[in-house]
């Protein structure tokens, strides 16, 4: 079996300083659009409601699987 060489060979060698790295967090968090506070709470309820419905789902789904198996091997 052939090796296989990196596909930057003089990139696979350099390190990013820790400074380096947290100089381009830093810039890269200034590029992010964060939501305003009215969107956070809309994406809150939304995802506070999917979620009680899928547990409301799952629920009717455990309850009806429990009956039927109940029906068929008895108790």
């Amino acid at each position: 079996m052939a090796e296989r060489s990196p596909v930057h060979p003089e990139k696979a060698r350099e390190r990013t300083s820790p400074v380096t790295f947290y100089r381009q967090v830093v810039a890269e968090l200034r590029k992010v659009v964060w939501p305003t506070q009215q969107q956070l709470v809309t994406y809150l309820i939304v995802v506070l409601v999917f979620v009680l419905v899928m547990i409301a789902y799952v629920s009717v789904l455990d309850l009806a699987f429990g009956k039927a198996v109940f029906a068929v091997f008895g108790k």
